[in-house]
């Protein structure tokens, strides 16, 4: 005779959802388990002086639900060793939210057990009746102790199950609250189908985990939604309104651009959402992110249309690379600090280049800088890439020689009054300057815009000091322009 392990589904708690097969299983099976006793059709098992064991017992040793299924499993695996034929009876339906069964179906192969599956009614079969909705218009069941907002669709029917008490609720609570107003109405359903305990009620978001009643036959239930309100916080709805937007039956500005048409509005926008940034605008950084993100999307857009990528294909690329570069954190490489972090970062890079068939020993360090990078921050990436091999100052001393020998030399060149010359030397005294600005660690076009700033709010006072006595620039001189400047520069 095989060795045998039988589970079988005790339905969702009602004793009329129990199928004829399973209860005769139970009822001729000499060695019985079932993963709980707090279940209603324990009753049954008790009325027909049917005797088992519980592993009830396990949930209290354990400090995990995923130990928990694994002892469990290891248990039954022994017992059949030993005893042969064993059934063990669960709720619901073997194969619906029964992690323990998908770990028999794993491991009984490895022991020579065969595994036989009877099913039975599931608590969903409940869900679909007591809650009025056909799955067929579109349903998904999500496990509340791994729930993630990510996983949640608005435009599905969700069933939550596993939600065991208050605290599981409140989890629940807060992966909702990330897609759905607080007052969002939500349904609670208790032991469904089970006549004088069976309770479902509707309630705002944010009482979800304030309810009492929660325990083994309890579910949370969200109806599906068309409200567009909900639909404008997926990306998959701007995906669509990007493509609609594209599309001859769209708008027809948006149908007849190309990349190069709209490749200034990159940078537009681009240089907008920096101007929030810098202004530590929060309305504004929201807006203007959007703005930048709508021109990734149109350009994606554009060569999805043509079968070249899609945007998916260009998120996939994104994750993947910060993946692979990353190897501290989400591999098994270190990194204490940021500057570990960042070594971490380039070594990587140098190893997708070699994978992509790059021959990166004959290319130069300078490699990689886009050209189109403005040239106080091309400098910059320059001298941080020349720096890395040895090419830079040890100390502060010859590199601020540096900047007063090239000062020196643009005097030279404006007194030759040679145009092609004084800009040369002007030149290398920003780049010079640049230099100091990475040596103090300082980013140059930060340093610049905090000095733009400065100068806009002090030239601003001057202005406000000439309309206060009634006067224009017409009307004043650089001597009471300086006066003016100097006590700007004394104020907060």
């Amino acid at each position: 005779m095989p060795t045998t392990i039988t589970v079988v589904g005790l339905g969702s708690g009602d004793e009329d959802q129990l199928t004829l097969g399973v209860w005769r299983r139970l009822q001729e099976a000499e060695h019985r388990y079932v993963r709980t006793d707090k279940h209603p059709m324990m009753r049954l098992f008790h009325d027909n002086k049917l005797s088992y064991e519980s592993f009830d017992t396990i949930y209290e040793q354990m400090d995990s639900f995923p130990d928990v299924y694994e002892a469990i499993t290891t248990q039954l695996i022994e017992n059949a060793a030993t005893k042969g034929n064993v059934i063990y009876a669960v709720p619901g339906h073997p194969m619906v939210a029964e992690r323990s069964v998908q770990l028999l179906r794993e491991r009984c192969p490895e022991h020579d057990i065969e595994l036989h599956i009877l099913g039975g009614e599931s608590f969903l079969d409940q869900a679909f009746t007591r809650l009025g909705f056909d799955p067929i218009e579109g349903f998904q069941l999500l496990d509340a102790a791994e729930l993630k907002s990510s996983l949640i669709r608005t435009d599905l029917h969700t069933v939550i199950g596993q939600v065991y008490d208050e605290y599981t609720a409140s989890d629940v609570k807060l992966s909702l609250m990330e897609l759905l107003p607080d007052d969002h109405p939500i349904v609670i359903g208790h032991a469904l189908g089970v006549p004088g305990e069976e309770q479902i009620l509707t309630v705002p978001l944010y009482e979800l985990d304030r309810t009492p009643g929660y325990g083994n036959l309890s579910l949370i239930y969200l109806p599906r939604s068309s409200d567009d309100a909900l639909r404008n916080r997926t990306f998959e709805r701007l995906h669509e309104i990007v493509a609609i937007l594209r599309s001859p039956e769209g708008c027809p500005w948006d149908h007849e651009q190309t990349h190069l048409s709209i490749r200034k509005n990159f940078i537009e926008e681009t240089y907008e959402a920096i101007e929030a940034i810098d202004n530590d605008d929060p309305d504004g950084m929201r807006e203007e992110f959007g703005d930048v993100i709508l021109q990734v999307m149109l350009h994606s857009q554009m060569e999805e249309e043509v079968g070249t990528f899609s945007v998916y294909d260009v998120i996939q690329s994104l994750n993947e690379k910060l993946l692979f570069r990353h190897p501290h954190v989400f591999g098994d490489t270190d990194a204490n600090n940021a500057a570990e972090a960042l070594a971490n970062w380039d070594q990587m890079k140098a190893e997708e280049k070699q994978r992509k068939g790059i021959d990166v020993s004959q290319a130069s360090q300078l490699d990689g800088i886009p050209p189109g990078l403005p040239e106080l921050m091309k400098a910059y990436k320059l001298q941080k890439k020349a720096a890395k091999v040895g090419f830079d100052w040890d100390t502060a001393g010859p590199m601020l020689d540096k900047i007063a020998e090239e000062l020196a030399e643009l005097r030279e060149a404006i007194a030759s009054k040679d145009a092609e010359e004084q800009a040369g030397e002007l030149g290398d005294l920003l780049f010079a300057a640049v230099n100091a600005a990475r040596f103090i660690k300082a980013d140059p076009e930060e340093a610049l815009a905090r000095t733009n700033q400065k100068f806009k709010k002090r030239f601003s006072y001057i202005e406000e000091q000439l309309r206060i006595s009634g006067r224009t620039f017409d009307h004043t001189d650089l001597t009471e322009m300086d006066r003016y400047w100097e006590e700007a520069k004394r104020l907060p």
